[in-house]
């Protein structure tokens, strides 16, 4: 999963630059995005004024949920993840391609589990969390103990799942998501929380333990008809310390910061119901180098 570039691994992938057409001047020749909705959703060529706003407010809330997880997170010392391995090739990405090592060794409840004492499986392990900890499974309170208990290192998750279960089962927090006191959607729309790895760097290693930053996108909303809260999409680097405990990497402490975020193509969005299919019908991975 390591990916050529300045820093971050990555898998193989194809693309092609966006015309000129995607970007405008706005005032004083700053460059602007434009974001298309789906046809239909616009209102006839009329400019989107509520979608803008309910993007607004999906965008509020997302910032509500990274401030509570990361202070359900919060340790009480620890760097934001700068620095790194000692060598002359510290901090820069190195190529997808097979180790040789068998990646894992099985699984908890449903995540990777058992990955090597070597620096790609805590690159392995860190990616698979981040998924876990990321995923809608967290919003339901018996999946996020087992999350817990599975992605924690035994000393920390008693406080970690005290902390995040203060932080996902607020009955605020949740009515703003527009999801019942349970975690649960409404009848007809889709929850969607979705964690999708782009990179893995390792930041320090030893055999005891290792410190390594996930950059990824993730995608989080409602998706059904009427949604005040679409999805949405937005970029972030999760810095984990791991430590070995047993047979396996577990997380001590975790450090969320935004971006790099790159800039977004003139794409129209797609429907409520081509997203709520896309999710249930496009399934996640499991990473390993």
């Amino acid at each position: 999963m390591s990916f050529g570039g300045e820093g971050y691994g990555e898998r193989d992938r194809t693309g092609e630059e966006g015309g000129g057409s995607a970007y405008g001047r706005g005032p004083s020749g700053l460059t602007t995005t434009r974001t298309r909705l789906p046809d239909g959703e616009g209102g006839g060529g009329r400019p989107p004024v509520r979608p803008g706003r309910n993007l607004i407010t999906v965008v509020g809330v997302v910032v509500l949920l990274i401030a509570a997880i990361a202070f359900a997170n919060r340790s009480g010392g620890g760097s934001d993840g700068e620095g790194g391995p000692g060598g002359k090739d510290a901090g820069a990405a190195r190529p997808t391609a097979p180790t040789g090592q068998k990646p894992v060794k099985g699984e908890e409840a449903g995540i990777a589990s058992g990955f090597p004492q070597s620096e790609h499986g805590a690159e392995s392990a860190a990616a698979n969390y981040a998924v876990a900890l990321g995923g809608d499974g967290m919003f339901d309170a018996a999946t996020r103990k087992e999350i817990v208990t599975a992605v924690y290192a035994p000393d920390v998750a008693d406080k970690r799942q005290d902390d995040l279960d203060k932080a996902y089962s607020d009955p605020e927090f949740l009515k703003k998501l527009g999801l019942s006191d349970n975690g649960e959607a409404p009848e007809g729309s889709t929850f969607i929380s979705r964690t999708n790895p782009v990179g893995t760097k390792v930041v320090s290693f030893d055999s005891a333990n290792a410190k390594i930053s996930v950059w990824y996108s993730s995608l989080f909303g409602l998706a059904g008809e009427g949604s005040k809260s679409p999805v949405i999409e937005s970029w972030h680097t999760n810095t984990y310390d791991l430590k070995w405990v047993g047979d396996d990497w577990k997380v001590s402490d975790v450090k969320q910061k935004d971006g790099p975020t790159p800039v977004g193509r003139d794409q129209a969005a797609s429907s409520a119901k081509e997203m709520a299919e896309a999710v249930e019908g496009y399934g996640g991975f499991t990473y390993a180098r």
